[in-house]
């Protein structure tokens, strides 16, 4: 669901259902649909087959653990972040954030959208992780929390920098870096040239902290996972900008991303304070 709604983004078929929520140009299912409707009706029958997994699940929950289990309360929280995300979608199609629109408004409600994404992804996670029965670890680390907010920061300059890509292509590099630096360039342009600052140095200190975990000698695959992702993922980020920012090549770097985030929540769940900085 989430990948498809970088497809529908990317491919410019936000409006492909017109200002219409729930239904698509009206109707309950479209007739005679374009392409661009079909992908992104395709994207809310995704939506309405994840609820009720999600819904499922939390049903499942409630019958095999205790009100206080934590897998539980992570279930129900996937459940709220999901019809969260329903309605941030809604909103994104009524007030016609969609399509060819570049303004603020847009930004900032595809900024929420994604950040109620990454907090649905880490509940769903979560849930599958306590699940497991494994045993509280205490207090957590906060070199590793702080991991968290970076993580979304980036992904937030990293989606402004897709729409970017999305809304002014380049048909070269080197006119793709004279856009960002134009001070003629849309206000998209010019924030484009954050991502890749914030996605080296968060992935430097992604790496760091990995490298920390290691040495204390906890939740060693996670902390592994942590570093060969962000590598992959900084790797990714820089062949998505020497082709030009491809539609594929947008949703292999979101997945990513996805892996990324969730590594770290993992991480950030099973790493204890006791690692120093030193020795």
């Amino acid at each position: 669901m989430v990948l498809w709604g970088a497809y529908v983004r990317a491919s410019g078929s936000g409006a492909g259902c017109g200002s219409h929520w729930p239904l698509c140009n009206g109707e309950v299912v479209p007739v005679a649909p374009r392409i661009g409707t079909i992908i992104e009706f395709t994207h809310r029958l995704m939506s309405g087959v994840a609820l009720v997994a999600v819904a499922a699940l939390w049903l499942w929950s409630r019958r095999s653990f205790s009100r206080d289990n934590r897998a539980r309360k992570m279930a129900l929280a996937s459940v709220a972040f999901l019809i969260t995300e329903a309605l941030l979608g809604a909103v994104l199609v009524r007030f016609d954030y969609v399509d060819k629109n570049a303004s603020v408004g847009r930004v900032i409600s595809l900024s929420v959208h994604l950040v109620n994404t990454l907090f649905l992804l880490a509940t769903l996670t979560l849930t599958a992780w306590y699940s497991r029965g494994a045993p509280s670890t205490g207090r957590r680390s906060s070199l590793v929390l702080a991991a968290l907010p970076i993580a979304m920061l980036v992904c937030v300059t990293g989606a402004i920098a897709a729409l970017g890509d999305t809304l002014f292509p380049a048909v070269s590099l080197a006119e793709g870096l004279r856009q960002d630096f134009s001070g003629a360039a849309n206000f998209l342009l010019r924030l484009r040239v954050l991502h890749p600052v914030f996605a080296v140095l968060g992935a430097l200190y992604f790496a760091g902290v990995s490298i920390l975990v290691l040495r204390s000698h906890q939740a060693s695959r996670l902390a592994i996972c942590v570093l060969v992702l962000a590598i992959t993922q900084l790797s990714a980020g820089g062949l998505n900008v020497l082709l030009l920012a491809p539609v594929w090549m947008q949703i292999t770097h979101l997945l990513l991303a996805d892996l990324v985030w969730i590594a770290l929540v993992l991480l950030a769940v099973e790493a204890q304070p006791r690692m120093r900085l030193l020795g």
